[in-house]
């Protein structure tokens, strides 16, 4: 109902209890499932609107325990690739962290209402594993009493942010998609990675990032943002939530109230925004009034703190006058509030983990994500009710909004996914050609002295292709400087790579140096620009033999170079994106993208070296 700002994903009709088991997987049959659970549960159908049924919802909510709901509120990591039956390693981490050996364990113990995936929790080793865990987490929950279907999420923003990797299809990141700025190609983005992501059971995403980057020296959203104009990112933001929740999926907008001005990452500590209530209003609300336009499901706060917004010190994750008095009262948000990760410096410094989750409630947030320990924080909410500090009403507002957000997906109706599903829609060749046709048209050009692009591979073929080499972003291949040298042979030069990493010493500039005299010309890829790094494109360009550099993150490292001949950006290091720059390089391709961002002058920031929308191309 996105009159209501609930998300229009799928149709709400009836749920159902018969059918067979999915394909592939060793689940027993929905109507096995699903029949042990509450007699609330085996009644709801819901037609319409999630409000005109909300009767029915809340007949479910009634005969839950007050464990039940507490346990419904969080969202939680745990270590393996099984529900059942992880590895000795993740059964080690999981009684660490959380006290139980499996996700199975942990649903039992805390009923919790979501699961999020991460590749470092070994969650998502490929497509067809993650859909047997999320099988395995919907039978661990469906099979408990009253059993409801679990809301399982990850971070795929694409670009530099991703937990599921190669063989699913990788889309340039926000950054690069604000360089291509079109709308379509968001939605198409959406509509795929949401398709893929629907397929091996994740049902909501992170994504997209709504901020506003107006700071080129943010540490934490940089390129993860469609970059500096808000109407231009508010139209990308509306787009990309389109494509995801029209394929299944909810989108999660974030981090409001918007993290974009920002020198310090709130992952190790507790950011300031400065801006007044008038610029947020022209700047970090456009975007977040555009997601709610679009019906975006769920919005995640920031841990920031915003005084202009809120005095009182606290971060906005915490700020009743934020998430209750501005995005539910002025802005007329009535969708799930997620927190960003509660593990996060910037959510910790004022108050202890016990506290943290029960602010969070009583400042309007439905789901709690990924505390330090589970333990602590589900036992503080628990206690919080039992002590009256919360009310059990409080925690029925989101038990229902969370359990309208499952039912608009259909969860109560199809909690599984099948194998032919994920063989049918992950990493199709058509996906992966709209993923590359797409990078193309973000490829930004920024400097080409004397027409050096494209190169010619009969008077240069032989590249030597040299720079940062940072750990693959996403699951994809890297490095950068193989990818790059693999795809430009590909192309048909003769291309070596040599990793010189973010901080060369003398000896691996001398290394490169001496390379660089063996080639026609060199390609060096540019990572945050350091004063090694400077000093190893000095170094080549001083070799004669022609320059070619590429920012693999931050395009305002071309300010950092002025006389490097040839500067392209590719907004990230993944393989589809450092693919189409190869094609760029090579005039397989033309460079379509412009700015979405100002890169300033390195000796003169107040200045602009190079605007919005400025980009070359081939014809000019």
């Amino acid at each position: 109902m996105t009159g209501r700002n609930f998300p229009d994903i799928g149709d709400p009709t009836e749920v159902s209890f018969s059918g067979s088991p999915p394909e592939g997987a060793h689940v027993p049959s929905r109507r096995t499932v699903l029949a042990a659970t509450a007699g609330a549960a085996a009644s709801l159908a819901l037609s319409g609107t999630a409000h005109a049924n909300d009767h029915k919802l809340r007949s479910l909510v009634s005969r839950m325990t007050l464990e039940e709901k507490v346990g419904q509120l969080f969202v939680m990591r745990v270590y393996g690739h099984s529900a059942t039956a992880p590895d000795q390693a993740d059964i080690d981490a999981n009684l660490k962290e959380i006290g139980v050996r499996t996700a199975a364990e942990m649903i039992a113990r805390y009923r919790v209402g979501g699961i999020i995936y991460f590749t470092w929790a070994h969650n998502t080793r490929d497509p067809h594993q993650i859909a047997d865990l999320s099988n395995g987490i919907q039978k661990a929950s469906l099979h408990q009493p009253r059993g409801l279907p679990v809301l399982i999420s990850t971070d795929q923003e694409h670009g530099i942010v991703c937990r599921v990797g190669e063989p699913a299809t990788l889309f340039p990141g926000a950054m690069a998609i604000g360089a291509d700025s079109s709308r379509k190609d968001a939605r198409t983005l959406g509509r795929v990675a949401g398709q893929e992501l629907k397929a091996i059971g994740i049902r909501q995403n992170y994504s997209p990032v709504a901020d506003v980057n107006v700071n080129p020296a943010n540490p934490v959203i940089g390129v993860r943002s469609f970059g500096s104009e808000p109407q231009e990112v508010a139209g990308l933001v509306a787009a990309e939530v389109a494509g995801y929740q029209g394929a299944g999926v909810a989108a999660t907008a974030k981090h409001f109230p918007g993290h974009g001005d920002t020198a310090v990452d709130s992952h190790y500590g507790f950011p300031v925004i400065t801006h007044s209530r008038e610029l947020w209003e022209k700047l970090d609300a456009v975007p977040f009034r555009a997601a709610i336009r679009a019906g975006i499901a769920s919005i995640m706060t920031a841990h920031i703190q915003f005084p202009a917004l809120d005095a009182s010190g606290d971060p906005a994750t915490l700020s009743h006058p934020i998430l209750t008095g501005i995005l539910r009262g002025e802005l007329g948000y009535d969708g799930v509030v997620v927190t960003d990760s509660l593990g996060m410096e910037g959510v910790r410094t004022k108050y202890g983990d016990d506290r943290v989750p029960v602010l969070a409630l009583k400042a309007g947030v439905d789901q709690l994500l990924n505390p330090p320990s589970l333990d602590v924080a589900w036992n503080a909410v628990l206690k919080a009710v039992q002590d009256g500090e919360l009310t059990e009403a409080r925690l029925d507002e989101s038990v229902l909004r969370i359990l309208r957000l499952k039912a608009r997906l259909r969860l109560f109706e199809e909690p599984y996914v099948s194998h032919g599903g994920v063989t049918r829609t992950v990493g199709t060749p058509a996906h992966l050609a709209a993923a590359d046709r797409i990078a193309e048209r973000t490829t930004t050009l920024l400097v080409n002295e004397q027409r050096l692009l494209p190169l010619s591979r009969r008077t240069h073929r032989k590249l030597l292709v040299v720079g940062a080499d940072p750990a693959s972003p996403s699951g994809t291949t890297g490095p950068p400087t193989g990818v790059l040298a693999a795809a430009l042979t590909e192309l048909g030069f003769t291309a070596t790579a040599l990793s010189t990493g973010t901080a060369p010493s003398a000896a691996v500039v001398a290394q490169a140096v001496a390379a660089a005299r063996q080639a026609d010309a060199v390609v060096v890829g540019t990572y945050n620009i350091t004063a090694a790094q400077r000093t190893l494109v000095e170094q080549l360009l001083a070799t004669g033999r022609p320059v070619v550099a590429v920012a693999i993150r931050n395009p305002y490292d071309v300010a950092q170079l002025p006389s490097v001949p040839a500067y392209l950006a590719t907004y990230s290091w993944t393989d589809v994106e450092l693919r189409a720059a190869a094609r760029v390089i090579a005039g397989k391709a033309a460079p379509h993208g412009r700015l979405p961002v100002p890169v300033q002058r390195a000796d003169d920031p107040a200045k602009v070296l190079y605007p919005v929308g400025y980009g070359l191309s081939y014809g000019r």
